[in-house]
């Protein structure tokens, strides 16, 4: 007996949103590479996981998982990275003119087999009438030996003149800046590019090989007269080995230079540390930050040594002190 692969998605796709339907609202989810929105009273989160993982909260503090952006892999997927399995990478939300876009990762752990994707939609709400996803496509490729950058962790940001960028990267030769159209779904052309961070990268590697400058997760925050470039240091994704870290830089442009506390430029290896791990939480990285009801918030995953070194969702409201950011440690 033949049968239809379509009914077999529909009926994974239900199977997930009973899975969904049935679990437990938790304080600190599992989570990788969180990004938030709210509409109307509800915080929708978006991180790293199969379609990608959303969670609904009311209060920041206890969180509910929905189902994912994406019911099965986009299209084109296993054209950037064969082998894919699903898993889609630190995404980026941001309202705009009415409609939500949210960017995300598709790549091979490791390799530079990597594209940024865009996929969008008019509400969060899964009960409004309107409410589809919709992938637009491919925005930036990274392809082995031919480019020495990797194309994942994107986050646009705005300039005074409403001029649309796109940061981005891991690793490599550094991360990344570039302009996009005013459609958000493709480069400018010509195109316009910056290292907007870079550690310093070992010499006589091939191409292909990531190296050991471990940098990623760029994320730009316009406060007063200065973007802030958020950026995690180090290793994720190793459990107790993990050590991530975030550091910060400013700039009175979008496109840099971006400075530390001490002067150094980022793109020059520079960086001052926020907030770092310690003997209860093995590394903390990966932020995103937001201003909700007039406070500014950072959320970052972090490994907790008390389970087994999972990504715990961090949740930490950030003041300013001397017009750099500030948050209190990890417990």
């Amino acid at each position: 007996m033949k049968i239809n692969s379509k009914f077999i998605k529909t009926i994974f796709f239900l199977l997930a949103i009973f899975v969904v339907s049935v679990s437990c609202a938790q304080e600190r989810p599992i989570t990788h590479d969180p990004v938030v929105a709210k509409q109307g009273d509800t915080f929708y989160l978006f991180c790293t996981g199969p379609g990608i993982t959303s969670f609904t909260s009311k209060d920041l503090k206890t969180w509910t998982q929905a189902a994912p952006v994406f019911a099965e892999s986009p299209e084109w997927a296993l054209d950037v990275a064969p082998g894919f399995n699903g898993h889609i990478w630190a995404p980026d939300i941001t309202l705009h003119k009415g409609t939500y876009y949210l960017y995300y990762s598709v790549s091979a752990f490791g390799k530079n087999t990597s594209a940024i994707g865009l996929v969008t939609n008019s509400t969060l709400n899964p009960e409004e009438e309107n409410y589809k996803w919709e992938d637009q496509g491919i925005v930036i490729q990274s392809v082995p030996n031919r480019d020495l950058w990797n194309a994942i962790d994107p986050n646009l940001i705005f300039d005074e003149n409403e001029i649309p960028w796109l940061a981005f990267g891991s690793f490599w030769s550094g991360l990344k800046m570039v302009k996009l159209n005013d459609n958000l779904k493709e480069v400018a052309q010509p195109e316009e590019w910056t290292t907007i961070a870079r550690r310093d990268r070992e010499s006589g590697l091939e191409d292909s090989d990531p190296g050991n400058a471990a940098l990623e997760g760029p994320f730009i925050f316009k406060k007063g007269d200065y973007y802030y470039q958020f950026l995690s240091w180090d290793y994720c994704c190793r459990g107790e080995k993990s050590t991530y870290k975030l550091v910060v830089g400013r700039s009175k442009s979008v496109t840099g230079p971006y400075v530390d506390k001490d002067g150094k430029e980022l793109n020059k290896g520079g960086g001052s540390i926020v907030i770092e791990g310690n003997k209860n939480w093995y590394g903390v990285g990966h932020n995103s930050v937001f201003t909700f009801d007039g406070k500014d918030y950072t959320f970052m995953h972090g490994y907790d040594a008390s389970d087994n070194g999972k990504p715990k969702l961090i949740v930490k409201e950030m003041s300013w002190v001397d017009g750099w950011p500030i948050v209190k440690p990890m417990d």
